[in-house]
């Protein structure tokens, strides 16, 4: 199981937002590249990026904090990112700078045509980010509720060859509740690829609840707030989680 730190950049500090509401951010770092080299130190085996002004603009806009970050992790670890990956020319750019996945979020879901060019370009590096609320998955930032079912828009993108899917419950985004383990593990038991959790770690209780479905799929969980505010002690999660994993 992994846990992967978020790092979600917004004009090039690392904040977190609670249930992704720009004007509700707290910045927990001004030089993104040294919160990714503490994680990396810490033992991080995956990091998650998110360009916040780039969601929102459609576009990057955090280039220099990004490209820092890469250099500070010097292709120790993979690293993923999302927010405003809208087109074709901006993944190449991303892939060739050093990022090993790009998350399509919006865009998948509004321009299915793009995520399937995307796939068949990029084979292997792409990852989509579907954010839900009871169970219909939302866009725009979460400000547009569809009427599409989680379960059936990631079987689709399965078959056009997606790497994994992020779930997001978007109730417990930021605002550590705890993961909505439940709809993961419903998600990755419909899915041949893996899931990755999101939205609402709160504490060990929750590594502990996911590493218990691990076998059903779900790959690993994005920890954000939790590990900036101390509610979770980063070290101590992952290592809880090998020792589940050597366990089996």
């Amino acid at each position: 199981m992994l846990i992967i730190p978020a790092i979600d950049l917004k004009d090039g500090h690392c904040v977190r937002l609670q249930q992704g509401d720009m004007d509700r951010a707290t910045t927990f770092g001004e030089d993104p590249a040294a919160v990714a080299a503490r994680w990396l130190e810490a033992g991080a085996r995956r990091l998650h990026l998110v360009d916040l002004n780039g969601a929102f603009a459609g576009k990057p806009q955090n280039m220099a904090a990004i490209k820092a970050i890469l250099k500070a992790v010097d292709g120790e670890i993979p690293v993923q990112l999302g927010g405003g990956i809208r087109d074709l020319d901006t993944i190449e750019k991303y892939l060739d700078a050093g990022l090993a996945y790009v998350i399509i979020g919006t865009a998948a879901v509004k321009n299915p045509g793009f995520l399937k060019d995307a796939c068949t370009a990029f084979g292997g590096h792409i990852i989509v980010g579907l954010d839900a609320r009871d169970g219909k998955v939302a866009t725009d930032g979460w400000s547009k509720l569809t009427g599409h079912e989680v379960v059936d828009l990631a079987r689709k993108f399965e078959d056009w060859g997606v790497e994994s899917i992020i779930y997001t419950d978007i109730g417990r985004d930021g605002m550590l509740s705890g993961i909505n383990v439940e709809a993961t593990v419903k998600l990755a038991q419909a899915l041949r690829i893996p899931v990755i959790a999101s939205g609402g770690l709160s504490g060990m209780a929750d590594i502990e609840a996911l590493c218990a479905v691990e076998d059903e799929g779900v790959e690993g969980v994005i920890a954000g707030r939790a590990i900036y505010s101390g509610d979770l002690d980063f070290a101590a999660a992952q290592a809880r989680a090998d020792a589940w994993g050597d366990a089996d």
